[in-house]
């Protein structure tokens, strides 16, 4: 959410009038002298304040937003936790800024006993937040009968095993994703129908892909589950994953839709591969990081550990997560420290970063650059933050403190979510984020970026 003067958003503690026996309103005239002073005090309490995280809050009081820090705020649930989710591009155009809006997405569930699902998702009608509307607004409906709110509509197919991590890419116009089973076993499907059905007229808000709906392809040479991976941004076709037993391997797509896998790791890390990015200019080049608190730069082209071309000490426990930036040689990584940290790939065998933030007091849980903005970035942390960055911002001397000890980069902070774990761009809709919790997804756009 916003914070002080510089757009950066309020948190207010507010107490609620006091009613009758009756339910009315209690007037001015009617109260006692006691009951009097007493609703001066309330008065007097109801004061806005700027919240920072790790204020101690009082009973009574309640954290709001401040609805003017928001171009746009939707939530949405899916029944079961989706704690990994990807934005699919779409064909509406590439720079919207008109409402409402829509998006497309993947996601996959994680349940215990229940059968899991990946799922297709459109999210549609998303308006622009109003100061009138109560906070029940923000939710995306589900209610086929309720058609002039925001909607959610989903196309569920069977998936084995909780879905650990979901990357989608577009090859020949077709939607292809990539799962990482809970089993150890990554899938590749081909989502294009799935897709397609979400914009046919009349369709179910939910529907469930036939039962006979199978993976294309599938891979459990890794022999251990994993969470890293990602499609190549240059090489159509072309995947990387790792594995909690730090071996990566290399995909490249064949004629038919079918995968080579190559069956020779990479395993230079020493404990887990925790996530991978390939770079977006060089098609053999990719980063990891690791449990093992590094990140290392890969050659594709090699085999084995020789693949691995630079390698730095990045934080002082597990590196969680990592962001290539699209315009300049910057990597962006979080950690289970909780810091920030910018490593420019120009210096990056000499081990400093040339910015390191601490901010979240618990593990990072995702990082992802702005799409258009070389400087600006998103992250998120077990401390139920997601958090704005700009680093051109400058500390201004003569500025006067608001408290907080706040890092003059961070523009904004967004709460509200229990156990946040990924938060996406999107890349179609400027300045609009993202993000999935246990407790749901939220999309917004603050006045910050």
């Amino acid at each position: 959410m916003a914070l002080d003067d510089k757009m950066k958003e309020e948190m207010k503690e507010e107490d609620y009038d006091e009613f009758d026996e009756d339910g009315m309103e209690m007037k001015d005239e009617e109260m006692s002298e006691d009951e009097e002073e007493e609703d001066n005090e309330t008065e007097e309490n109801t004061e806005e304040k700027v919240y920072f995280p790790g204020d101690p809050i009082e009973d009574g009081d309640e954290l709001t937003f401040d609805k003017s820090a928001y171009h746009m705020y939707h939530a949405a649930q899916t029944g079961a936790p989706c704690l990994t989710f990807d934005v699919v591009p779409d064909s509406l155009g590439d720079v919207r800024t008109e409402f409402p809006m829509t998006c497309y997405m993947t996601c996959g569930t994680q349940t215990d006993g229940k059968p899991n699902q990946l799922l297709v998702m459109k999210m549609s009608n998303m308006t622009k937040i109003s100061d009138d509307s109560d906070s029940e607004d923000s939710f995306i409906d589900d209610d086929e009968e309720n058609s002039d709110g925001p909607k959610l509509q989903t196309v569920s197919i069977n998936h084995i095993g909780g879905v650990n991590r979901i990357r989608q890419t577009t090859i020949n116009n077709k939607l292809y994703s990539a799962t990482w089973s809970e089993t150890g076993t990554v899938f590749v499907w081909d989502t294009s129908k799935a897709l397609e059905s979400l914009d046919l007229p009349g369709v179910a808000q939910h529907q469930t892909a036939p039962s006979s709906t199978k993976s294309i392809f599938k891979f459990s040479g890794h022999q251990s589950e994993g969470f890293a991976m990602d499609w190549s941004k240059t090489t159509p076709g072309r995947l990387a994953t790792g594995s909690c037993n730090r071996n990566i391997h290399l995909w490249q797509m064949r004629e038919s839709a079918s995968w080579h896998v190559d069956q020779r790791p990479l395993n230079a890390h020493t404990d887990s591969v925790e996530d991978i990015q390939w770079s977006p200019n060089e098609s053999n080049v990719f980063a990891s990081c690791s449990v093992d608190k590094t990140i290392r730069i890969w050659d594709a082209r090699a085999a084995g550990s020789k693949a691995c071309m630079l390698t730095a000490e990045a934080h002082e426990s597990d590196v969680n997560v990592i962001s290539w930036n699209r315009h300049d040689p910057f990597i962006l990584s979080g950690g289970d420290d909780g810091m920030l940290k910018v490593w420019d790939l120009r210096q990056f065998q000499n081990g400093v970063p040339v910015a390191t933030f601490k901010h979240h007091n618990a593990p990072v849980t995702s990082v992802e650059w702005h799409p258009t903005d070389s400087t600006v970035f998103a992250a998120s942390g077990d401390d139920n933050q997601i958090t704005l960055w700009d680093l051109a911002v400058e500390k201004d001397e003569n500025e006067e403190s608001t408290g907080g000890d706040l890092p003059p980069q961070l523009l904004f902070i967004h709460m509200g979510q229990t156990d946040i774990k990924e938060i996406h761009w999107h890349k179609q809709l400027p300045g609009v984020l993202l993000s999935t919790a246990s407790n749901g997804f939220n999309i917004f756009k603050t006045i910050s970026v």
